[in-house]
């Protein structure tokens, strides 16, 4: 059964006003992201940073102070990609991160970001910084619009979340 023909079959059931919200909304969270992406890159363009890309940038960001494992990246929300170990293996090979294999696991490595990795989460960090103050100096959206989005995407995570345990 097609995706189409799903979502006619849930739109019997559901008021399809909101079920076209919903879609928006799905639509609109795939698009920032991406978004997202594309702002990153063109700040490091901007600043001559062309050794990494931004899904890198911002796994460095993410990481932080941390030292996690690979499966930890995904599981904490740290990486939004499918190929984690490549931009592991690039980011290593060019310095961003330091990589040690596990004293209790051999299996499983551990990275940190290196003193070159946390000067690109500097920089990403500024970025956002200097987005969070346009868009509350603009008018755009104010710290009580930025709570309600935040609930309502944790709200939307924690349902997402139950589905994948509970239904299959």
């Amino acid at each position: 059964m097609s995706l189409h023909s799903q979502i006619g079959e849930v739109g019997k059931v559901a008021d399809k006003g909101f079920m076209a919200q919903y879609l928006e909304a799905l639509a609109l969270v795939e698009r920032l992201h991406r978004l997202l992406l594309d702002v990153i890159k063109d700040e490091f363009e901007r600043l001559g940073i062309l050794e990494i890309n931004s899904v890198q940038a911002l796994l460095l960001f993410n990481v932080g102070d941390n030292e996690v494992t690979a499966g930890e990246l995904k599981t904490r929300g740290y990486y939004q990609g499918s190929n984690v170990s490549y931009n592991l293996k690039k980011l290593v090979e060019s310095g961003y991160m330091h990589h040690q294999r596990c004293e209790m696991d051999r299996r499983s490595v551990r990275v940190r970001l290196t003193e070159k990795g946390r000067k690109v989460r500097t920089t990403v960090e500024t970025l956002f910084a200097r987005h969070a103050e346009g868009l509350e100096s603009r008018s755009v959206i104010d710290a009580s619009g930025i709570d309600e989005i935040n609930t309502a995407l944790r709200r939307i995570e924690r349902y997402w979340s139950d589905q994948i345990r509970y239904i299959y």
